[in-house]
Protein backbone atom coordinates (compact mmCIF):
# COMPACT_ATOMS: atom_id res chain seq x y z
CA UNK A 1 0.00 0.00 0.00
CA UNK A 2 2.67 2.51 1.03
CA UNK A 3 4.67 1.81 -2.14
CA UNK A 4 2.30 3.62 -4.48
CA UNK A 5 2.08 6.61 -2.14
CA UNK A 6 5.59 7.96 -2.58
CA UNK A 7 6.08 11.68 -2.33
CA UNK A 8 6.70 13.78 -5.45
CA UNK A 9 10.45 14.07 -4.88
CA UNK A 10 10.78 10.27 -4.73
CA UNK A 11 8.64 9.69 -7.80
CA UNK A 12 10.69 12.21 -9.80
CA UNK A 13 13.97 10.71 -8.58
CA UNK A 14 12.94 7.13 -9.50
CA UNK A 15 11.59 8.26 -12.87
CA UNK A 16 14.75 10.20 -13.66
CA UNK A 17 17.01 7.24 -12.76
CA UNK A 18 15.01 4.81 -14.88
CA UNK A 19 14.82 7.20 -17.82
CA UNK A 20 18.63 7.34 -17.67
CA UNK A 21 18.74 3.53 -17.96
CA UNK A 22 16.41 3.66 -20.99
CA UNK A 23 18.54 6.39 -22.58
CA UNK A 24 21.69 4.27 -22.31
CA UNK A 25 19.79 1.42 -24.02
CA UNK A 26 21.77 -1.21 -22.14
CA UNK A 27 20.57 -4.67 -21.23
CA UNK A 28 18.29 -4.22 -18.22
CA UNK A 29 15.74 -1.99 -19.92
CA UNK A 30 12.65 -4.14 -19.26
CA UNK A 31 12.75 -3.48 -15.54
CA UNK A 32 13.44 0.22 -16.12
CA UNK A 33 10.58 0.43 -18.61
CA UNK A 34 8.23 -1.05 -16.03
CA UNK A 35 9.42 1.39 -13.36
CA UNK A 36 8.93 4.33 -15.76
CA UNK A 37 5.34 3.22 -16.39
CA UNK A 38 4.66 2.88 -12.66
CA UNK A 39 6.14 6.28 -11.84
CA UNK A 40 4.16 7.97 -14.62
CA UNK A 41 0.99 6.37 -13.28
CA UNK A 42 1.76 7.62 -9.78
CA UNK A 43 2.46 11.09 -11.12
CA UNK A 44 -0.78 11.11 -13.09
CA UNK A 45 -2.68 10.11 -9.96
CA UNK A 46 -1.19 13.05 -8.04
CA UNK A 47 -2.10 15.52 -10.79
CA UNK A 48 -5.51 14.22 -11.78
CA UNK A 49 -6.63 12.79 -8.46
CA UNK A 50 -8.80 9.67 -8.39
CA UNK A 51 -12.56 9.25 -8.74
CA UNK A 52 -12.83 9.44 -4.92
CA UNK A 53 -10.62 12.43 -4.19
CA UNK A 54 -9.43 15.66 -5.73
CA UNK A 55 -5.65 16.11 -6.02
CA UNK A 56 -4.23 18.01 -2.97
CA UNK A 57 -2.96 21.41 -4.10
CA UNK A 58 0.27 21.47 -2.12
CA UNK A 59 1.36 18.03 -3.39
CA UNK A 60 0.61 19.10 -6.97
CA UNK A 61 2.67 22.27 -6.44
CA UNK A 62 5.51 20.19 -5.02
CA UNK A 63 5.41 17.82 -8.00
CA UNK A 64 5.41 20.70 -10.50
CA UNK A 65 8.41 22.27 -8.79
CA UNK A 66 10.28 18.95 -8.82
CA UNK A 67 9.53 18.54 -12.53
CA UNK A 68 10.95 21.99 -13.32
CA UNK A 69 13.99 21.81 -11.03
CA UNK A 70 15.07 18.31 -12.04
CA UNK A 71 14.70 19.00 -15.78
CA UNK A 72 12.55 15.86 -15.96
CA UNK A 73 9.91 17.56 -18.11
CA UNK A 74 12.57 18.10 -20.77
CA UNK A 75 13.90 14.54 -20.40
CA UNK A 76 10.46 13.00 -20.87
CA UNK A 77 9.86 14.88 -24.12
CA UNK A 78 13.39 14.41 -25.44
CA UNK A 79 13.09 10.64 -24.93
CA UNK A 80 9.41 10.13 -25.56
CA UNK A 81 10.07 7.42 -28.17
CA UNK A 82 11.79 5.23 -25.53
CA UNK A 83 8.61 5.06 -23.42
CA UNK A 84 5.96 2.40 -24.08
CA UNK A 85 2.59 3.16 -25.70
CA UNK A 86 0.58 3.70 -22.49
CA UNK A 87 3.46 5.65 -20.99
CA UNK A 88 3.50 8.05 -23.95
CA UNK A 89 -0.21 8.69 -23.32
CA UNK A 90 0.53 9.35 -19.65
CA UNK A 91 3.32 11.79 -20.51
CA UNK A 92 1.02 13.86 -22.73
CA UNK A 93 -1.70 13.88 -20.05
CA UNK A 94 0.78 14.90 -17.34
CA UNK A 95 2.27 17.60 -19.57
CA UNK A 96 -1.11 19.08 -20.55
CA UNK A 97 -2.39 18.94 -17.00
CA UNK A 98 0.62 20.74 -15.56
CA UNK A 99 0.49 23.29 -18.38
CA UNK A 100 -3.07 24.28 -17.44
CA UNK A 101 -2.12 24.76 -13.80
CA UNK A 102 -2.65 28.30 -12.52
CA UNK A 103 -1.73 30.15 -9.37
CA UNK A 104 -3.91 33.22 -9.37
CA UNK A 105 -3.26 34.80 -12.77
CA UNK A 106 0.11 33.07 -13.19
CA UNK A 107 0.69 29.95 -15.24
CA UNK A 108 3.97 28.57 -13.85
CA UNK A 109 4.49 25.96 -16.58
CA UNK A 110 3.93 28.54 -19.31
CA UNK A 111 6.61 30.66 -17.63
CA UNK A 112 8.90 27.63 -17.38
CA UNK A 113 8.50 26.72 -21.08
CA UNK A 114 8.94 30.37 -22.11
CA UNK A 115 12.31 30.23 -20.38
CA UNK A 116 13.12 26.84 -22.02
CA UNK A 117 11.69 27.30 -25.54
CA UNK A 118 13.57 24.28 -26.91
CA UNK A 119 10.74 22.22 -25.35
CA UNK A 120 8.41 23.67 -28.00
CA UNK A 121 10.82 22.90 -30.80
CA UNK A 122 11.31 19.31 -29.58
CA UNK A 123 7.54 18.86 -29.71
CA UNK A 124 7.40 20.37 -33.19
CA UNK A 125 10.20 18.11 -34.40
CA UNK A 126 8.16 15.20 -33.07
CA UNK A 127 6.22 15.31 -36.35
CA UNK A 128 9.28 13.72 -37.95
CA UNK A 129 9.00 10.57 -35.79
CA UNK A 130 5.87 8.56 -36.64
CA UNK A 131 5.65 6.79 -33.27
CA UNK A 132 5.43 10.04 -31.26
CA UNK A 133 4.04 12.52 -33.83
CA UNK A 134 0.42 12.47 -32.65
CA UNK A 135 1.33 12.66 -28.96
CA UNK A 136 3.59 15.64 -29.65
CA UNK A 137 0.75 17.25 -31.61
CA UNK A 138 -1.58 16.97 -28.61
CA UNK A 139 0.99 18.68 -26.35
CA UNK A 140 1.86 21.31 -28.94
CA UNK A 141 -1.77 22.38 -29.36
CA UNK A 142 -2.10 22.69 -25.60
CA UNK A 143 0.95 25.00 -25.65
CA UNK A 144 -0.55 27.12 -28.44
CA UNK A 145 -3.57 27.94 -26.28
CA UNK A 146 -1.18 30.17 -24.34
CA UNK A 147 -0.29 33.31 -26.28
CA UNK A 148 3.32 33.65 -25.03
CA UNK A 149 4.09 30.13 -26.27
CA UNK A 150 2.25 30.60 -29.56
CA UNK A 151 4.30 33.75 -30.11
CA UNK A 152 7.60 31.88 -29.63
CA UNK A 153 6.64 29.34 -32.31
CA UNK A 154 5.19 31.85 -34.77
CA UNK A 155 8.20 34.15 -34.75
CA UNK A 156 10.75 31.32 -34.89
CA UNK A 157 12.71 29.95 -37.84
CA UNK A 158 11.07 26.59 -37.17
CA UNK A 159 7.57 27.87 -37.96
CA UNK A 160 8.24 27.21 -41.64
CA UNK A 161 8.70 23.50 -40.90
CA UNK A 162 4.89 23.29 -40.78
CA UNK A 163 4.81 23.68 -44.55
CA UNK A 164 6.64 20.38 -44.90
CA UNK A 165 4.82 18.58 -42.06
CA UNK A 166 1.35 19.27 -43.49
CA UNK A 167 2.50 17.61 -46.73
CA UNK A 168 3.78 14.42 -45.09
CA UNK A 169 2.85 11.16 -46.75
CA UNK A 170 1.27 9.68 -43.60
CA UNK A 171 -2.30 10.96 -43.62
CA UNK A 172 -2.77 11.00 -39.81
CA UNK A 173 0.43 12.94 -39.23
CA UNK A 174 -0.21 15.45 -42.03
CA UNK A 175 -3.77 16.05 -40.72
CA UNK A 176 -2.56 16.49 -37.17
CA UNK A 177 0.15 18.92 -38.28
CA UNK A 178 -2.46 20.89 -40.22
CA UNK A 179 -4.71 21.07 -37.14
CA UNK A 180 -1.80 22.54 -35.16
CA UNK A 181 -0.87 24.90 -38.01
CA UNK A 182 -4.45 26.14 -38.25
CA UNK A 183 -4.66 26.63 -34.50
CA UNK A 184 -1.49 28.66 -34.57
CA UNK A 185 -2.83 30.95 -37.32
CA UNK A 186 -6.33 31.49 -35.95
CA UNK A 187 -6.30 31.38 -32.15
CA UNK A 188 -4.65 34.66 -31.10
CA UNK A 189 -6.03 37.16 -33.61
CA UNK A 190 -3.95 40.26 -32.90
CA UNK A 191 -0.72 38.32 -32.53
CA UNK A 192 -1.33 36.50 -35.83
CA UNK A 193 -2.18 39.74 -37.67
CA UNK A 194 1.10 41.26 -36.47
CA UNK A 195 3.01 38.12 -37.46
CA UNK A 196 1.47 37.92 -40.95
CA UNK A 197 2.06 41.60 -41.63
CA UNK A 198 5.72 41.34 -40.63
CA UNK A 199 6.36 38.13 -42.58
CA UNK A 200 3.90 38.50 -45.44
CA UNK A 201 6.20 37.73 -48.39
CA UNK A 202 7.90 34.68 -46.90
CA UNK A 203 4.73 33.12 -45.51
CA UNK A 204 2.59 33.61 -48.58
CA UNK A 205 5.29 32.31 -50.86
CA UNK A 206 5.32 29.09 -48.83
CA UNK A 207 1.54 29.11 -48.60
CA UNK A 208 1.14 29.28 -52.35
CA UNK A 209 2.97 25.96 -52.66
CA UNK A 210 0.25 24.37 -50.50
CA UNK A 211 -2.38 25.68 -52.91
CA UNK A 212 -0.56 23.86 -55.72
CA UNK A 213 -0.24 20.69 -53.64
CA UNK A 214 -0.72 17.30 -55.28
CA UNK A 215 -2.42 16.22 -52.07
CA UNK A 216 -6.16 16.91 -52.32
CA UNK A 217 -6.74 17.17 -48.54
CA UNK A 218 -3.84 19.59 -48.02
CA UNK A 219 -4.97 21.71 -50.95
CA UNK A 220 -8.56 21.89 -49.77
CA UNK A 221 -7.70 22.61 -46.13
CA UNK A 222 -5.19 25.27 -47.16
CA UNK A 223 -7.73 27.03 -49.37
CA UNK A 224 -10.33 26.94 -46.62
CA UNK A 225 -7.87 28.35 -44.10
CA UNK A 226 -6.80 31.07 -46.56
CA UNK A 227 -10.46 32.09 -46.92
CA UNK A 228 -10.81 32.20 -43.15
CA UNK A 229 -7.65 34.30 -42.75
CA UNK A 230 -8.42 36.94 -45.34
CA UNK A 231 -12.05 37.28 -44.26
CA UNK A 232 -11.09 37.86 -40.62
CA UNK A 233 -11.42 41.57 -39.84
CA UNK A 234 -8.19 41.49 -37.78
CA UNK A 235 -6.32 40.64 -40.98
CA UNK A 236 -7.66 43.55 -43.02
CA UNK A 237 -4.15 44.74 -43.98
CA UNK A 238 -3.17 41.24 -45.13
CA UNK A 239 -6.39 40.83 -47.09
CA UNK A 240 -5.83 44.18 -48.83
CA UNK A 241 -2.33 43.14 -49.81
CA UNK A 242 -3.37 39.68 -50.94
CA UNK A 243 -6.20 40.85 -53.21
CA UNK A 244 -4.05 43.53 -54.84
CA UNK A 245 -1.82 40.96 -56.53
CA UNK A 246 -2.87 39.77 -60.00
CA UNK A 247 -1.06 36.42 -59.65
CA UNK A 248 -3.29 35.57 -56.66
CA UNK A 249 -6.43 36.31 -58.66
CA UNK A 250 -5.17 34.15 -61.55
CA UNK A 251 -4.49 31.28 -59.16
CA UNK A 252 -8.05 31.48 -57.76
CA UNK A 253 -9.53 31.59 -61.27
CA UNK A 254 -7.61 28.41 -62.09
CA UNK A 255 -8.77 26.75 -58.87
CA UNK A 256 -12.38 27.63 -59.69
CA UNK A 257 -11.96 25.16 -62.56
CA UNK A 258 -10.35 22.42 -60.43
CA UNK A 259 -11.68 18.91 -61.02
CA UNK A 260 -12.88 18.71 -57.41
CA UNK A 261 -16.14 20.56 -56.65
CA UNK A 262 -15.00 21.05 -53.04
CA UNK A 263 -11.83 22.80 -54.12
CA UNK A 264 -13.82 24.94 -56.57
CA UNK A 265 -16.16 25.89 -53.73
CA UNK A 266 -13.32 26.92 -51.38
CA UNK A 267 -11.67 28.87 -54.22
CA UNK A 268 -14.96 30.68 -54.80
CA UNK A 269 -14.84 32.06 -51.24
CA UNK A 270 -11.43 33.58 -51.86
CA UNK A 271 -12.26 34.71 -55.42
CA UNK A 272 -15.33 36.63 -54.20
CA UNK A 273 -13.12 38.90 -52.06
CA UNK A 274 -11.25 40.10 -55.17
CA UNK A 275 -14.49 40.89 -56.99
CA UNK A 276 -16.42 42.38 -54.08
CA UNK A 277 -13.66 44.73 -52.96
CA UNK A 278 -14.59 48.37 -53.63
CA UNK A 279 -10.91 49.33 -53.99
CA UNK A 280 -9.61 47.02 -56.70
CA UNK A 281 -6.12 47.73 -58.01
CA UNK A 282 -5.71 48.51 -61.70
CA UNK A 283 -4.17 45.09 -62.63
CA UNK A 284 -7.09 43.28 -60.93
CA UNK A 285 -9.68 45.35 -62.82
CA UNK A 286 -7.86 44.62 -66.07
CA UNK A 287 -7.93 40.85 -65.55
CA UNK A 288 -11.63 40.91 -64.66
CA UNK A 289 -12.45 43.09 -67.68
CA UNK A 290 -10.41 40.95 -70.03
CA UNK A 291 -12.36 37.87 -68.89
CA UNK A 292 -15.68 39.63 -68.34
CA UNK A 293 -17.95 37.65 -70.73
CA UNK A 294 -16.29 34.33 -69.87
CA UNK A 295 -16.56 34.93 -66.12
CA UNK A 296 -20.23 35.89 -66.33
CA UNK A 297 -21.04 32.75 -68.28
CA UNK A 298 -18.86 30.58 -66.04
CA UNK A 299 -20.41 31.88 -62.80
CA UNK A 300 -23.95 31.60 -64.17
CA UNK A 301 -23.43 27.85 -64.52
CA UNK A 302 -21.10 27.41 -61.53
CA UNK A 303 -22.20 24.64 -59.10
CA UNK A 304 -25.86 24.95 -60.02
CA UNK A 305 -26.60 21.81 -58.02
CA UNK A 306 -26.17 23.76 -54.76
CA UNK A 307 -29.81 24.81 -54.91
CA UNK A 308 -30.41 24.64 -51.15
CA UNK A 309 -27.53 26.99 -50.32
CA UNK A 310 -29.21 30.40 -50.54
CA UNK A 311 -26.23 32.36 -49.34
CA UNK A 312 -24.04 30.85 -52.05
CA UNK A 313 -26.62 31.66 -54.74
CA UNK A 314 -26.93 35.24 -53.51
CA UNK A 315 -23.17 35.70 -53.45
CA UNK A 316 -22.84 34.27 -56.94
CA UNK A 317 -25.50 36.62 -58.30
CA UNK A 318 -23.85 39.53 -56.56
CA UNK A 319 -20.47 38.70 -58.17
CA UNK A 320 -22.05 38.36 -61.62
CA UNK A 321 -23.58 41.82 -61.19
CA UNK A 322 -20.27 43.29 -59.99
CA UNK A 323 -18.39 41.84 -62.98
CA UNK A 324 -21.11 42.94 -65.42
CA UNK A 325 -21.00 46.51 -64.08
CA UNK A 326 -17.22 46.83 -64.46
CA UNK A 327 -16.29 49.64 -66.83
CA UNK A 328 -13.00 50.35 -68.53
CA UNK A 329 -11.37 53.15 -66.55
Amino acid sequence: FSKSHKNPAEIVKILKENMAVLEKQEKKTDKASEEVSKSLQAMKEILCGTTEKEPPTEIVAQLAQELYNSGLLVTLIANLQLIDFEGKKDVSQIFNNILRRQIGTRSPTVEYISAHPHILFMLLKGYESPNIALRCGIMLRECIRHEPLAKIILFSEQFRDFFKYVEMSTFDIASDAFATFKDLLTRHKLLVAEFLEQNYDVIFEDYEKLLHSENYVTKRQSLKLLGELILDRHNFAIMTKYISKPENLKLMMNLLRDKSPNIQFEAFHVFKVFVASPNKTQPIVEILLKNQPKLIEFLSNFQKERTDDEQFTDEKNYLIKQIRDLKKP
